[in-house]
């Protein structure tokens, strides 16, 4: 149990936290990667690149913080669905932010900054305490 009892299963502290940016990081930069193509050599839709590359970002992301960052030894048969559901939730958030900053008139990358940075709390901060818990792992 953490020092304030109120998350008694969470991996929230700063070592999962470092971990979990350059995880993420290397997540957003394949979603990045993913999205400029999509966008500048297809002339895809913003939203709809932004999409595909969170979506396709997203299993790496899963198995680089199942092992990586909460340390292995999860049942994927919980952990992935619980995963995907933040996941899918951190990306309905990411859109929102992001056609936001585009009604305002935000250039596109502006506005996908803004976005990141929100869901890369959301997404820790639920996995830490729901899809990894350490009630969960096998033992």
């Amino acid at each position: 149990m953490n020092s304030s009892g109120l998350l008694p299963q969470a991996q929230i502290n700063k070592s999962s936290f470092l971990r979990f940016l350059l995880v993420g990081g290397a997540a957003t930069l394949l979603q990045y990667v993913i999205m400029w193509c999509m966008v500048y050599l297809s002339s895809i839709s913003a939203s709809t690149s932004s999409a595909a590359g969170y979506t396709l970002s997203t299993l790496f992301n899963y198995l680089a913080n199942s092992r990586f960052t909460f340390g292995g030894g999860h049942s994927h048969q919980r952990s992935l669905p619980r995963f995907l559901f933040v996941a899918m939730i951190g990306l309905g958030i990411n859109q929102i932010i992001l056609l936001i900053g585009i009604y305002f008139s935000l250039r596109i990358f502006i506005a996908q900054l803004a976005a990141t940075a929100f869901v890369v709390f959301w997404n820790y901060f639920f996995n830490a305490i729901w899809t990894f818990s350490r009630k969960d792992r096998k033992l």
